[in-house]
């Protein structure tokens, strides 16, 4: 735990912050829970403050019910019970202190980070502190990959690609034969075969075909499900991680046709929709290849033009990628310039997916999703398979 607040206490000085006070509640604020790794099982009933002051020994204010939450960690305690002993010891904590770091962005632009309320801010403020961001440094202790992760999350990525290669002979065979199929169906069976390799995941896997995989959040019920037919676009989505809390998600989307054959239609937004990942990804690329910072926000506008250009701009309503950790959608940066628009840096360590799409409303949807991870040293890979062309599931 010291080596973790020394390597804070470094970033703190690089970002000439005067410290990092860490809030919690009934453990709301998730990136404290997990800087802390503080486990399932212990009780966070009453609020506490970790300050960790660039230069110095850190301070912890505890409730008196719950004084040993923090014990792990290395500095002194205070403890609480009044809420006038805790304005003392906040007040005597930050006595001098100009800029501290806490998990708030600027007009809320940022949801993932803005996790601390906003009359705990202004208490901090009222003392004659400055608050700013925990965004830019927090990154390194909550969605870096360690050796470990990173096999998780590739071994993960293999099992959904091979996931989708039997789902399309699933769905193949059950055309050839013409057996009714619905999406339920499909469905059922990728979470069947994602199971059978003893792997688990948040919600179920998408199965889409035609006018609903022009919805970006469908998602078939055994009550709301279509019949998949000769001709139609077929949309899925799926997702799996290691049953061990710490292994990291892989997350995959690919299309296919329901026929020997394709449309210009459906061949020309394919292909933007691919270009547009492909223009992402090189981008990522080329930036950690010459060292350079990159955003989210940036690569998203680079997805966003190339689907701009070919004049599909308003049939694209989503991000480009989320950040991927040990939740399918993880606290690093994600790749959007318009939802959220997201100004933290890329950093080494993290993984990511990108996924641009284009929805057109009562006729069908395209997404391409893979995943990149980012080494602490050399060039990006790209995980989970790269699909270039339409699977088409039926022969001439």
């Amino acid at each position: 735990m010291l080596a973790k607040v020394e390597m804070l206490q470094n970033l703190l000085k690089e970002f000439k912050i005067d410290g990092w006070l860490i809030y919690d509640f009934q453990k709301k604020n998730s990136i404290a829970i997990e800087f802390l790794k503080i486990p399932t099982e212990v009780h966070c009933t009453r609020r506490f403050f970790y300050w960790i002051p660039a230069c110095g020994e850190p301070v912890k204010i505890v409730h008196k019910i719950e004084s040993s939450v923090l014990d792990t960690f290395p500095g002194q305690k205070k403890i609480f019970f009044s809420w006038d002993e805790l304005l003392a010891s906040l007040r005597a904590t930050l006595h001098g202190v100009s800029k501290v770091a806490m998990e708030y962005f600027p007009r809320g632009a940022i949801p993932y980070i803005s996790l601390v309320d906003g009359g705990t801010i202004d208490l901090i403020r009222s003392m004659g502190v400055e608050v700013v961001s925990s965004a830019e440094f927090v990154q390194q202790f909550t969605c870096v990959l360690d050796e470990a992760q990173k096999d998780s999350h590739l071994a993960a990525a293999k099992v959904l690609d091979e996931v989708v290669d039997h789902t399309w002979q699933f769905i193949a065979g059950k055309l050839k034969a013409e057996e009714e199929l619905s999406e339920y169906q499909v469905q059922q069976f990728m979470i069947s075969q994602i199971q059978k390799k003893n792997y688990v995941f948040e919600g179920n896997p998408i199965c889409a075909a035609n006018k609903n995989s022009a919805n970006p959040h469908y998602c078939p019920t055994h009550n709301i499900s279509s019949t998949i037919r000769k001709g139609d676009v077929i949309l899925i989505d799926l997702w799996c991680k290691q049953k061990d809390a710490s292994s990291v998600y892989a997350d995959i989307s690919r299309m296919a046709i329901a026929d020997s054959s394709i449309t210009s239609m459906q061949k020309e937004i394919f292909s933007t929709v691919r270009k547009a990942q492909k223009d992402a990804t090189d981008f990522v690329s080329h930036a950690f290849n010459e060292e350079k910072r990159i955003r989210g926000c940036d690569v998203d506008k680079i997805a966003r033009d190339v689907i701009n250009e070919a004049g599909y701009g308003e049939f694209f309503p989503h991000r480009t990628g989320h950040n991927i950790y040990t939740q399918d959608h993880g606290p690093g940066t994600h790749l959007d310039s318009v939802e959220t628009y997201d100004a933290r840096s890329i950093i080494r360590g993290v993984c990511f997916s990108i996924e641009p799409g284009i929805y057109m409303p009562g006729l069908f949807g395209m997404r391409l999703e893979y995943d990149v991870y980012v080494p602490h040293k050399g060039s990006i890979q790209i995980t989970g398979g790269i699909q270039n062309e339409l699977v088409t599931l039926l022969s001439r």
